[in-house]
């Protein structure tokens, strides 16, 4: 199965100038966790509710501050047409929930989750598992302790 079958579609784009605020308020307003952040049709980082809180708040930063001083500009995707499988395998390895989905031209196209895996992806659900544990292990690139 490719993760195109198990992606969603609809995904809000950020801006890196927009403010913290503006992606707290989109991330609410459809009860995600994740933006990406686009910019000159180019996907230039990903913002999630941790970053705001942890790289922004935590460090003194107000709603006004700019999504650029705060998101990963470091793009970790996945290709529309890969198979499950090895972006599970690619999740547990790099410890991330979410991945941007691009197309072979790196266009984004949608963004999938370990969620989206596990309520779309019919026989996937011990690798899903295996994958969640991975993750939540300590460290990894995204870790916020140093």
């Amino acid at each position: 199965m490719k993760i195109s079958q198990c992606m969603s579609s609809d995904v809000l784009i950020a801006g890196p100038d927009q403010t913290l605020g503006d992606a707290a308020k989109a991330m609410l307003d459809v009860d995600i966790g994740v933006l990406p952040v686009g910019e000159d049709d180019r996907l230039v980082g990903v913002i999630t509710d941790r970053d705001i809180a942890v790289r922004g708040v935590a460090d003194g930063l107000g709603p006004d501050a700019r999504i650029r001083e705060v998101m990963s500009p470091e793009v970790k995707y996945c290709f529309a047409d890969q198979e499950i499988d090895d972006v599970l395998d690619n999740m547990s390895e790099i410890k991330i929930r979410r991945l941007p989905v691009v197309d072979r031209n790196k266009r984004l196209v949608g963004i999938v989750s370990l969620a989206d895996l596990v309520a779309k992806a019919n026989g996937h659900a011990a690798k899903t598992g295996m994958t969640l544990s991975a993750i939540t292990e300590p460290g990894g690139v995204h870790s916020q302790t140093p």
